[in-house]
C-alpha cells in the first residue's frame, strides 16, 4: 500500500524580543517580586501626617528617587552589571545589605531580589542566585546583554511608580492626581539613572534621613498595610 509523503516537523524558531520589552516585563507591576506591598515607610510618614497631600508626597518622593534609596540602588545596579566575577557581586550584594537601614527596608530588598531571581531563572533561564533586588536586576540584565541605561531608567521609574501606587492607597491620592506627580518625576527619573550607571560603588550615599527613620518607626506600628 502506498504511503503518503512524511510529514514534516516543524520547529518553531524564537524570534528575537526587543530588550525593551524584555525590561517593560521584567519592571511592570505583573512581574511577581511583591512590590506593591512594600512603602519604604511611607506608611508612617503618612501616620504622622509628614506626607499628607500631592505636594508633600511629590517632595518625599523626589527626595528618596535623588538622595536615598533610588540613586543608590541604580548604582548598585550598574555595579552588579559590570560585575567581572561572582567575588565581585557578592561583595556588591553584601554592600546593599548594609546599606539598609532598617530591618523592614533590608526585607524589603531580599524579597523582591529573591523572587525577581526565582521568575527570571524559571523564564529567561538566568541563573542569578538569591542576591537583594538591585544587584539581581543589573545580574541579570547583564547576562542577558540588555542594555544598561534603558535597564536603570526602567528600573527607577519602576521604583517610584510602585511607592506612587502606595501614596494613592494611603494618603489618599486619587488616581489621576498619583499619575500627574509620576509624571512629573519621569524626567528626574531619567536624569538620576543616566548619572548614576557611571558613578562607582564608592560614591553611594544617603541623605533621607527622615524616610530611613520612618522605615525604622514602621516595625512597631500599631496598624499596618505594607510590610515596609
Amino acid at each position: 500500500m502506498a504511503t503518503g509523503a512524511p510529514t514534516a516537523t516543524i520547529i518553531p524558531i524564537p524570534m528575537p524580543t526587543d530588550p525593551v520589552l524584555t525590561l517593560a516585563q521584567w519592571l511592570s507591576p505583573a512581574y511577581p517580586v511583591g512590590a506593591f506591598s512594600y512603602s519604604h515607610g511611607l506608611e508612617w510618614a503618612v501616620h504622622t501626617g509628614t506626607v499628607h497631600d500631592t505636594g508633600s508626597f511629590r517632595a518625599w518622593l523626589c527626595d528618596i528617587l535623588e538622595h536615598g534609596a533610588g540613586r543608590n540602588d541604580v548604582i548598585l545596579l550598574a555595579a552588579a552589571y559590570h560585575a567581572p566575577d561572582e567575588d565581585s557581586l557578592q561583595g556588591l550584594d553584601e554592600l546593599a545589605r548594609a546599606l539598609a537601614p532598617s530591618a523592614e527596608r533590608l526585607l524589603e530588598t531580599e524579597q523582591q531580589g529573591m523572587a525577581f531571581a526565582q521568575t527570571t531563572s524559571h523564564v529567561f533561564g538566568t541563573e542569578t542566585g538569591a542576591l537583594t533586588y538591585p544587584v539581581a536586576v543589573g545580574r541579570a540584565a547583564g547576562l542577558m546583554d540588555l542594555p544598561l541605561p534603558e535597564t536603570a531608567r526602567f528600573f527607577l521609574h519602576a521604583f517610584a511608580a510602585s511607592l506612587t501606587s502606595a501614596a494613592i492607597r494611603l494618603v489618599p491620592l486619587g488616581q489621576t492626581a498619583g499619575q500627574s506627580i509620576l509624571h512629573i518625576v519621569t524626567p528626574l527619573c531619567q536624569t538620576i539613572a543616566d548619572q548614576a550607571i557611571t558613578q562607582p560603588p564608592e560614591s553611594i550615599g544617603s541623605a533621607t534621613f527622615a524616610a530611613d527613620i520612618a522605615s525604622m518607626t514602621h516595625e512597631t506600628q500599631y496598624s499596618r498595610l505594607f510590610r515596609s
